[in-house]
């Protein structure tokens, strides 16, 4: 008997074998598949971990002796050397359950601490209530706030009077207006003499955050910088000098403000917006420039509530759902790819008015997948469809950072009319004047990501598209066009895929799983949350009884001052 291993093109009708085994086969056989990169082989990874699973390895067991009996989980070392080499299905799926179990015990026994610390963590900020001052200035905006962003503020309000520190999430939909929020409770530690920084995770939308809250406190006593890894020598230390006299109120910033020079006289309130694309290190750093000062995250990714009471179980969070008023629902399409010129008209029109279009594909180069779109393939198509009358900018992922930025920055300039790209615009800055948005091979994304996209249209008055082309009319895509709603979609983004990237940033950030995945082993978390909290419960006040495990997770998360 031969087996092939390797990749079926349907376009050339092609078997291309990367590994061929020759022996009988007399039952169905399991083998361990690796991510690997180009230059190692998979056959190469099961050579060298079959000859470290013979070794006698000292294996770190996470789960109390208790549960494992509770459960009846085999041990550790015996999941290992079966998830490594499996010889049936049976006990396969009994190592995966114990080993994921134990990554998700591990995970929600983090969080669970995390919570305990915070609710037992007392401010040193002293805080007077400026509720009326901070009121009337709300109600002198150019805008009428939505109710759930008031809400959001008052939440933040009631936090700063409270004995505890500050520890809050808000959690909104795309376009929902989370940084309006962040900016009240900006000006809320202003009234109280307190110092504020906003980290952002780019330039461009740390540049956007600095201009706006110029405009909108421009009739205030307010000192606001902008500190970037772009600024000069000479420019860079009179910040700093500024920040450190606290002759600085607001600080707006991007990574550069965690370089050790950076010193604050008075910090009470740190931000962080778009909190997934930074780590727990980067985070805590910026926390620790001051005395326990409040802390506030922004995110722009919708999850069900459910699951944001489990994920970010350490915080309080606040949900902003509703949209900001004039602003207009994007109309979402669905096209087959034969019907692409009527996009292509759609496109003209929106371009002879001045407007500006996004373009994504799901690859930049053109690859094995014939039925795959990719970017390059399709700036030559679209300079072909317009020849010389459109500038056409290019984003994606092998671009330097500073490439990147700036072709935001052009586009948003309005250098660019059109912007192919890959899904690196799904969280970014607002081009008010872009009117459509047009992804390619829809299919391929999840609804997170999908609605991500369509979320960088429609932050205006102007009526706004979003063509998702897609030979496949599937049920998640049918459910995009017919809802907004970034939660509903979420939910059902839960309940319809296996897979999905909807927390995958937030695991880039903080955790990196094996074999769990938060959407599919939901239950399972769920058990790990009530039994990594009886255990934390049981155990935190005689510090373990010196458990070396659990005291150096503890002391790889007890970053707070």
């Amino acid at each position: 008997m031969i087996t092939l291993i390797g990749k079926y093109n349907p376009k050339n009708n092609t078997f291309n074998a990367s590994g061929i085994k020759l022996k009988e086969i007399n039952k169905l056989e399991i083998g361990p598949k690796y991510h690997v990169v180009k230059e190692v082989k998979n056959s190469f990874l099961i050579k060298i971990i079959q000859e470290a699973l013979v070794e006698n390895i000292d294996i770190d067991d996470y789960i109390p002796f208790y549960l494992t009996k509770t459960y009846n989980f085999t041990s550790k070392e015996e999941a290992l050397k079966i998830i490594h080499q499996p010889q049936d299905i049976k006990s396969l799926k009994k190592a995966r359950l114990r080993l994921i179990y134990e990554e998700l015990f591990i995970f929600m026994f983090k969080i669970n601490y995390l919570k305990y610390k915070n609710n037992n963590s007392k401010t040193f900020l002293k805080r007077k209530e400026h509720n009326k001052e901070l009121w009337q200035f709300i109600k002198s905006l150019k805008f009428e706030l939505t109710n759930d962003q008031k809400q959001a503020i008052q939440d933040i309000e009631e936090d700063f009077l409270d004995s505890k520190r500050m520890n809050r999430l808000i959690l909104g939909d795309v376009g929902s207006g989370k940084s309006i929020v962040s900016f009240m409770a900006m000006y809320l530690n202003f009234l109280d003499g307190y110092q504020s920084v906003l980290m952002a995770p780019t330039e461009i939308l740390a540049r956007q955050h600095y201009y706006s809250l110029l405009e909108i406190f421009k009739d205030y006593n307010l000192n606001i910088c902008l500190l970037t890894g772009k600024c000069k020598k000479k420019e860079r230390s009179l910040i700093l000098e500024d920040i450190k006299n606290q002759k600085i109120d607001f600080v707006i910033a991007t990574h550069a403000v965690l370089s050790e020079d950076v010193s604050f006289n008075n910090l009470g309130l740190v931000i962080t917006d778009e909190q997934h694309r930074f780590g727990v290190n980067q985070r805590s750093n910026l926390v620790n420039k001051g005395q326990m000062p409040d802390v506030l995250y922004l995110s722009a990714t919708p999850i069900p509530r459910t699951y944001a009471l489990t994920l970010y179980g350490d915080m309080q969070t606040s949900i902003i759902k509703t949209k900001p008023q004039g602003r207009r629902e994007v109309k979402t399409i669905l096209k087959k790819p034969e019907e692409l010129k009527d996009v292509l008209y759609h496109i003209l029109e929106e371009l002879k008015k001045g407007h500006q279009i996004y373009i994504v594909a799901p690859s930049i180069e053109e690859n094995d997948d014939p039925l795959l779109t990719d970017v390059n393939s399709l700036v030559r198509k679209f300079k072909l469809a317009f020849k010389d009358h459109v500038n056409i900018g290019v984003i994606h992922g092998k671009l330097k950072q500073e490439q990147k930025e700036k072709v935001m920055e052009d586009f948003l300039n309005k250098k660019y009319s059109i912007l192919i790209s890959t899904t690196v615009i799904e969280v970014g800055v607002d081009v008010a004047n872009a009117t459509m948005m047009v992804i390619f091979n829809s299919e391929r994304f999840g609804l997170a990501t999908l609605h991500q996209l369509r979320g960088r249209v429609g932050r205006n008055d102007l009526d706004s598209y979003c063509y998702l082309i897609s030979a496949k009319n599937t049920l998640r895509l049918q459910i995009l066009e017919e809802s907004n709603d970034g939660f509903y979609i979420s939910q059902k983004d839960f309940e319809l895929r296996k897979e999905g990237d909807l927390f995958g940033d937030r695991q880039s950030g903080e955790v990196s799983f094996k074999l769990a995945n938060i959407k599919t082993d939901y239950k399972i978390l769920l058990q790990a949350q009530k039994d990594s909290l009886k255990y934390l419960e049981d155990n935190i006040n005689n510090n373990f009884l010196g458990n070396q495990k659990y005291l150096k997770i503890i002391k790889e998360i007890d970053f707070l001052k």
